[in-house]
């Protein structure tokens, strides 16, 4: 036992059969996903150090492993080989007690520094970015003798924040942009540049918001090259929802030609981080916040899940984006097909062999003269609990009406739209509902991701919707999802 490479794969063997017993005791909660990544317990937030070392998959987060609050937080850590199915593993940063990150240890990235994993992250109060190094198994972490490296914001700005470093590698050093706003004018993107990721040089803005446009401060930026363009994606104050920036990076600015909305619904998916796998992938994760009362978290016990990995990709010059494929390997038998149906003017056409709670849908439809149609989801037999998904032929949006989805006056039960032209092209949505998760996807272009609440256990009916006329329903297959624990 005086083996510390031994001790360490001891402990976090005992850790991870004392969560698995913490997330069993949970299971029963009506209202917590099965196939969402979230801790065993309490608190959860940004996804943070997203990398794939070896074959292994790594994701940390922002965790405060006592309450279901933010607060002094940590950063969790899980493993998986596949992007759906994930391991605990024991917590990789703790704030150390007199040093720059005493208040917590905050969002930031992981990099393969030749072969060495390292972790930038934010350092508080006052705001900071710090590094740690790793193991080769990424299970032990050593902060750096003299954190922070980058002890403030660069001199000349009166900043409403400076957090969330992201870092890459060009051929001539490592580039690390930082999240922050000037008062009176907006968000902005700092661009640092260092040979060894100990010393960093201020260069100069990589991008500036309007604060009536994007909002007053920048949170969770990523910068990346994705299909000949560059993005920055990042979390507007008090917009409350991530932004995507795309154009052209010249001399190490980003010029940027169109801005754009990651997901639509506001306080839902937020935070997200991107990075790059061996397949080339573009994966981006991102913070489902929750949309209950403090003292119901508090009740549960949890709060905060992740989003399903997505991929991104370009198309017609916007951000696109769908779930990894792996998501297929979840899927149970219980599989249920129709196709060429034509829907009549109903508010519900129950489809029996649909059911439950956890489940994946692929709907193509085709307007005809309906003025709306679309799919029910977790619905009651009398339907006081329902939410509907769908499109609006009049406006020519697409939609997520949430105003019935509980019977729980406590909760927030939004409706969110979002314009899309379809002239004659079909509309593909692709559903994932999980317990209190809905992520909807529209031809791949447009997302919405909403938190729902239902108090009935039997509020789980699917079916179709179409009004002002009928729709034609071209394809509908759905799946019941497995537990990933």
């Amino acid at each position: 036992m005086n083996n510390p490479a031994f001790l360490l794969f001891f402990l976090s063997i005992i850790l991870v059969l004392a969560q698995a017993g913490v997330r069993q005791e949970k299971s029963d909660d009506p209202h917590r996903p099965i196939y969402h990544f979230l801790p065993p317990a309490h608190w959860m937030n940004d996804p943070n150090g997203l990398i794939q070392w070896g074959d292994t998959y790594h994701m940390f987060y922002q965790y405060n492993p006592a309450f279901p609050k933010a607060g002094k937080v940590c950063w969790g850590h899980a493993i998986s080989k596949d992007l759906i199915h994930w391991k605990d593993y024991p917590i990789a940063l703790e704030p150390t007690p007199a040093g720059p990150d005493k208040d917590g240890c905050w969002t930031g990235c992981a990099v393969d520094d030749n072969g060495t994993p390292t972790l930038i992250y934010t350092g508080v109060f006052p705001e900071c970015v710090c590094i740690a190094i790793g193991d080769k198994e990424l299970l032990k972490w050593e902060k750096y003798e003299k954190n922070p490296v980058i002890p403030a914001p660069p001199e000349g700005f009166e900043v409403t924040g400076f957090r969330d470093p992201y870092v890459w590698r060009e051929k001539d050093g490592w580039y690390l942009v930082l999240g922050s706003g000037v008062k009176g004018k907006g968000g902005i993107a700092f661009l640092y540049k260092s040979q060894d990721l100990r010393t960093w040089e201020y260069l100069h803005p990589l991008c500036e918001g309007k604060e009536e446009e994007t909002g007053f401060m920048w949170e969770c930026p990523n910068f990346f090259p994705l299909d000949g363009k560059h993005i920055l994606i990042t979390s507007p104050i008090p917009l409350g929802y991530p932004i995507y920036l795309i154009g052209n990076y010249r001399n190490h600015r980003l010029n940027v030609e169109k801005i754009g909305k990651v997901d639509v619904c506001p306080h839902s998916f937020y935070a997200p981080q991107i990075f790059k796998d061996k397949k080339g992938r573009m994966l981006m994760f991102g913070w489902l916040r929750e949309m209950r009362s403090f003292e119901a978290q508090k009740e549960a016990g949890w709060s905060g899940v992740m989003s399903l990995p997505r991929v991104l990709s370009l198309t017609d010059g916007e951000l696109a984006q769908d779930v990894v494929p792996e998501i297929q390997n979840i899927r149970t038998s219980n599989h249920y097909k129709i196709s060429n149906v034509e829907i009549e003017e109903t508010d519900f056409k129950v489809l029996h062999g649909v059911n439950g709670d956890a489940l994946e849908i692929e709907a193509v439809f085709r307007p005809q003269e309906a003025k709306s149609f679309g799919i029910v989801i977790r619905r009651s037999p009398n339907g006081e609990e329902r939410t509907l998904i769908g499109y609006d032929t009049t406006k020519q949006e697409v939609f997520l009406d949430a105003t019935s989805s509980s019977l729980d006056e406590t909760v927030q039960k939004p409706f969110f739209s979002a314009k899309m032209v379809l002239n004659d092209s079909p509309l593909y949505i692709r559903v994932f509902i999980d317990r209190s998760v809905v992520e909807v996807f529209f031809n791949k272009k447009i997302a919405l991701t909403t938190r729902i609440y239902p108090t009935r256990r039997d509020s789980t009916e699917v079916g179709l919707f179409s009004k002002g006329g009928k729709a034609e329903l071209e394809r509908f297959e759905a799946w019941t999802m497995k537990s990933i624990w």
